[in-house]
């Protein structure tokens, strides 16, 4: 059973009745991508907000404060790029996620310190075995 399971389920709630964002007239050309672009133009129907599809990007249509952050585990998303780090957390509540610059030594010395100290890693993609490739 995941941790915060009532914020997961409401962020889902929230995100179902979210309406798909699609670029005006991305329906009409070939050459446009449905990728969200904000309507710029000054006569824009759209962007006056006088027609009703598609929906326009706005702050109410957000995610809940309280699942804000969370990994869809339920922990918390938390980068880490040292053990220095790791000792600032909560195994009980919070995540870790290797920084993209950490290397395989240090890497593994966080995994194993990770482990005794019973964290969730995101993003472990090691392997214990001494193989250089």
């Amino acid at each position: 059973m995941p941790i915060n399971k009532e914020a997961l389920e409401l962020r889902k709630k929230v995100s179902d009745r979210r309406p798909t964002f699609v670029r005006q007239e991305s329906w009409r050309y070939v050459r446009l991508a449905e990728n969200w672009r904000k309507p710029k133009g000054i006569d824009n129907h759209q962007r006056k907000q006088k027609k009703g599809w598609p929906a326009l990007v706005k702050i109410g249509y957000g995610t809940p404060k309280i699942a804000k952050g969370l990994h869809p585990s339920g922990f918390t998303d938390n980068l880490v790029f040292n053990l220095k780090d790791l000792q600032k957390l909560d195994p009980k509540k919070d995540g870790i996620r290797f920084g993209h610059g950490v290397g395989k030594k240090k890497r593994l010395e966080i995994i194993t310190k990770a482990k005794e100290m019973n964290f969730k890693v995101f993003n472990a993609r090691v392997s214990t075995s001494g193989s250089k490739s």
